[in-house]
């Protein structure tokens, strides 16, 4: 049988029609599709064979159905190759490759035989890789970049992209025909880092691979002297996040406005060294302003990110020939990135529910502070060219000429309130002392001559008592006139 169609397919030119050579160019890893399309079987069963120049054959199926695969093709968990039926009828015999490999890369035959009719196709695979050596390096290392192509064909063009961008080589683009491919060297920045994907044209058919170049190093923030606001009064966390490898040495120190190292009473960071090494400060006061550097030591080298923190803050005056008015001014430690400012004014109604008013735009505010209205917080936003950059929130108090009126008011309410308190006490006292005689009479009335001997008795042990003081006084004084 295999003789038979080694004979078949050795005279398949001479016998009939050939099906379109066709070039398929995929990334290593992805799935690979070898097209074989022809119309003349799509209406009976033909015999369908797979194979590799070279490597023999890869999957076949019999006129029974029943279907083989190669030695290094056997379907295992994942099963990376298919030729799907359903797809037959429609005269498609195109083969899947899932997950393909450069050494899948190679010219194979599609050949369909029905009768004394074969049809031959002829698939060209090439599997196209992109390698970043190392992989993740530290800045200012040297880094190389190649894409590859098995097998390589002469004549194809290829174009690098770094995350979706066309990439220019300062250095130079080296193509070395005898290595068959392309390989861009530079040394690794911030710049550098991402995805880099090579794409290869030819033929009018282009395919394209990626890799990722990973800069061991900070990551956030992304670069020096990146700006970070804050609120007086507020908590903020300057940021030190290091990729990949926890720094030996971690420090942050405060380097302006002087170079002192001083941190802020506020300032805490974590004692033992890990990838994210930021630092808070747990109430930040308009004089904590600067510069900040946070440093650490990776592979042998000290990586460093500086930082500053611009602190805002809300200023009240008033002005003389304005006493019933306050002038409220938005003020920032660095003002460079600030493109607008804005006041709105919150306000919560009697279930809690807030309510926030646009009140206009501009880095000072005046309201009048006799004014309830006035009552409330008054945030000032700042903006730049990105969005907002942050707020800053004054809760505003009320004012004297308003806290007398009402204080004059809450005295003299107090005091009606005390007195009508004590004639209610003295009221529920008497009305309590004549409601007790009442029961008490209620009580002795049905038995009015036990109250009359009760009385009687009580007159006579009075007397008795009075007596026998006036006895003892008698025999005192006469004792001592006995004495004398």
């Amino acid at each position: 049988m295999l003789l038979l169609f080694v004979i078949l397919g050795g005279i398949s030119y001479l016998l009939s029609a050939q099906c379109e050579v066709i070039e398929v160019l995929a990334a290593e890893g992805s799935q690979a599709v070898l097209p074989c399309k022809c119309s003349l079987f799509s209406s009976c069963s033909p015999v369908i064979i797979w194979r590799k120049a070279n490597k023999g054959t890869v999957w076949k199926k019999q006129k029974n159905g029943l279907q083989y695969w190669g030695y290094s093709w056997l379907p295992t968990k994942n099963q990376r190759i298919q030729c799907p039926h359903s797809q037959f009828e429609r005269g498609d015999y195109s083969l899947q490759i899932n997950s393909v490999m450069e050494e899948d890369g190679g010219r194979y035959f599609c050949t369909l035989a029905k009768g004394d009719q074969v049809y031959e196709n002829v698939v060209m695979l090439r599997i196209i890789k992109v390698t970043v050596s190392p992989s993740a390096t530290v800045s200012e290392n040297n880094v190389s970049i190649s894409c590859n192509m098995t097998p390589w064909a002469y004549g194809a063009s290829v174009q690098w992209m770094l995350n979706n961008n066309n990439f220019v080589s300062q250095t130079g683009i080296i193509t070395n025909r005898e290595m068959a491919g392309s390989i861009v060297r530079e040394k690794a920045t911030a710049l550098l880092s991402g995805n880099w994907s090579c794409i290869v044209g030819y033929r009018g058919k282009e395919g394209r691979a990626s890799a990722t170049l990973a800069l061991i190093g900070i990551i956030q923030p992304p670069k020096d002297n990146t700006k970070v606001y804050a609120a007086v009064g507020s908590a903020v966390t300057l940021p030190c996040v290091f990729s990949d490898l926890i720094p030996s040495v971690q420090r942050w120190e405060k380097l302006k406005p002087a170079f002192s190292g001083h941190l802020p009473n506020s300032f805490s960071q974590s004692s033992q060294p890990r990838l994210d090494n930021s630092a808070t400060l747990r109430e930040v006061a308009f004089e904590d302003e600067g510069t900040y550097r946070c440093s650490g030591t990776v592979d042998g080298r000290q990586l460093t990110r500086s930082m500053q923190l611009v602190v805002a803050k809300i200023d009240s005056s008033t002005l003389p020939h304005k006493q019933g008015s306050v002038t409220l001014t938005c003020l920032l430690t660095d003002t460079t990135e600030v493109t607008h400012y804005e006041w709105v004014h919150v306000v919560y109604d009697i279930n809690g529910s807030q309510l926030v008013v646009f009140i206009q735009s501009g880095k000072t505010l005046q309201i009048s502070k006799m004014s309830e209205a006035a009552q409330g917080e008054w945030i000032c936003r700042f903006y730049g060219k990105e969005g907002m950059l942050g707020n800053i929130t004054y809760h505003f108090p009320l004012m004297s000429g308003l806290c007398e009126h009402e204080a004059s008011g809450l005295s003299y309410n107090n005091g009606a309130v005390i007195g009508f308190s004590c004639l209610l006490l003295v009221l529920l006292l008497v009305l309590f002392k004549t409601y007790k005689n009442h029961q008490r009479r209620k009580r002795i009335f049905p038995y009015p001559a036990l109250e009359t001997v009760i009385h009687t008795i009580s007159n006579e042990q009075e007397k008795r008592q009075k007596n026998g003081e006036k006895m003892k006084r008698h025999f005192k004084e006469k004792n001592l006139a006995a004495l004398n």
